[in-house]
């Protein structure tokens, strides 16, 4: 008999990722103007007020009230109606030097020996369900809701709104683990007030069904076999969604990780990672797995695996690294066999990762919002403005840990 999987996504107006996107927007203007900041910071949104806390060792000074506004602008919180708006809503900075106890633990000599920033474990995992190697529930619930974003700032074939939205997307599997068809789809938007709240419901359910699914099986047509007649559909169950975001729900930075990686399948660390720098291997080594994983994947290794790898704060090698294909692997080795190979292939240390995918750079804005994995491999450029009047324009690589370019190393070690 098959089984239902179930996964959500959240939208860029949804109060936590208003926090996330804030602290990751402080990341890489402290990036882009010194390499070696190391930061960790929170956000925490409510109604009418950001604060941000934290700790920072850098050379340079942000004004980080104009950082947050724009994000707020960004995102489209632009109506005093709202209850949050860029232009007015407070700005409170509690951030502070880095302990210089942590520090001390992290810079080396040798670069080669930086510790990592922190103890913990974290997991990278990759399926071949999809082309770009994620759990097919996450990735349609992001879908659905980056195609409702869309709508919203066309303000045309919906005019009524607003940032704040969630999404959940229920998957009938056959007993081979194959995803048949979509089973149920959740859709809880803000919106504008009717004057008729009668109608109002009928409305919004009719135009998400009628306007948003046919978008969103149109730009992925590689998934538009799964929506079908008996697809159960709840948008906005409670009824009335007027008061959301900040104003309805307070948002803080690092509460939808699950939804930032792969949506409940395979495993999460529980360390978050908007709002750090790269020294942080919560933030690192998460993407360091994801990036062996989906390329073990690719190579043809197996259908599917998780990536485990742990660390001790200010040591650089990691403690472990384990892998598990559930049984999927094409190889005749054992999972523990794999891990060893993977060990060859894979310099985990804190520095050859951040040289390896090239998190030192001002690349973290683009993924605070609809998933920080599965996302697509670009290069793009980037200008960021100091309080002194400096502008530092810099091109980047986005979502290095996405790239295949260890499939060839891959098969070569396994003699695929």
């Amino acid at each position: 008999m098959g089984y239902l999987f179930t996964s959500e996504s959240v939208s860029e107006g949804h109060p936590d990722k208003v926090a996330d996107q804030i602290s990751d927007a402080l990341i890489d203007n402290f990036l882009a103007f010194d390499a070696e900041s190391k930061v960790a910071c929170e956000t925490l949104v409510t109604t009418g007020q950001v604060i941000l806390a934290g700790e920072v060792k850098s050379n340079t000074y942000l004004d980080v009230q104009s950082i947050a506004r724009e994000v707020i602008r960004k995102i489209g919180y632009t109506k005093s109606e709202y209850m949050f708006e860029a232009n007015s809503c407070g700005v409170l900075s509690a951030i502070h030097e880095q302990s210089a106890d942590i520090n001390q633990g992290v810079d080396r000599a040798s670069k080669e020996e930086q510790g990592a920033g922190d103890q913990g474990m974290m997991f990278g995992y990759a399926t071949n369900e999809t082309e770009n190697y994620m759990p097919l529930a996450l990735d349609l619930s992001h879908a659905l809701l980056i195609e409702l974003a869309a709508i919203r700032r066309e303000n045309n074939e919906i005019t009524y709104l607003r940032p704040d939205a969630k999404s959940q997307v229920t998957l009938e599997y056959s007993d081979d683990n194959k995803p048949v068809r979509i089973d149920a789809i959740v859709i809880s938007t803000q919106h504008d007030d009717f004057a008729d709240e009668a109608t109002m419901l009928t409305k919004i359910k009719s135009d998400l069904i009628s306007i948003l699914i046919p978008r969103v099986k149109a730009k992925y047509p590689q998934y538009a076999h799964l929506f079908n007649d008996d697809i159960t559909y709840h948008i906005n169950p409670t009824g009335k969604f007027v008061i959301g975001g900040p104003h309805g729900d307070t948002g803080l930075t690092g509460r939808k990780i699950i939804v930032d990686t792969y949506g409940g399948k395979g495993a999460h660390g529980g360390g978050a990672f908007s709002g750090k720098d790269p020294s942080k291997v919560d933030r690192s080594a998460a993407y360091a797995t994801r990036h062996i994983a989906k390329n073990l994947v690719a190579a043809g290794l197996c259908d599917e695996i998780l990536v485990q790898v742990s660390y001790a704060i200010g040591v650089a090698k990691p403690t472990s690294i384990n892998v598990n294909t559930y049984g999927t692997a094409k190889v005749n080795m054992t999972d523990g066999e794999i891990s060893k190979v993977v060990e060859t292939i894979f310099d985990m240390r804190p520095y050859f990762i951040e040289q390896r995918l090239k998190l030192r750079n001002p690349i973290y804005s683009e993924t605070a919002a609809y998933g920080h994995m599965g996302r697509t491999p670009e290069t793009v450029t980037k200008t960021f403005k100091s309080p002194n009047g400096e502008d530092k324009t810099v091109t980047v690589e986005l979502f290095t840990w996405e790239k295949l370019d260890f499939v060839d190393k891959v098969k070569a070690a396994f003699g695929i």
